[in-house]
């Protein structure tokens, strides 16, 4: 692998480390994620139940996650559904685990 290459994926690999790092930065976050971990998909209303915070906060850290690519939201009118987003989710372990290894 040449040199150039290396540096490339070397600042990919550690901008979504940080975004996904940054992502999990509030204890609400981590939550919400062990919550839809274990859940197909949820509503705001769902997760505003089961957090002692309001429905506009919530709905704010829901922007954080998605916005990392943590999760992802399919509309179904008036709400929107949540789910963990496979993809990124597994990326991000991967990362962790190189990072802490």
């Amino acid at each position: 692998m040449n040199r150039s290459l290396e540096h490339i994926e070397y600042k990919e690999d550690t901008e979504a480390l940080a975004k996904f790092a940054k992502a999990l930065g509030h204890p609400t976050r981590i939550a919400i994620l062990k919550y839809l971990e274990n859940q197909s998909c949820c509503f705001t209303g769902d997760l505003v139940d089961i957090l002692p915070i309001s429905q506009s906060t919530v709905s704010q850290h829901l922007k954080e996650l998605k916005n990392a690519g943590l999760i992802q939201g399919e509309l179904k009118p008036p709400k929107i559904k949540y789910c963990i987003n496979k993809e990124n989710w597994n990326i991000a372990k991967a990362l962790f685990e190189q990072f802490f290894d």
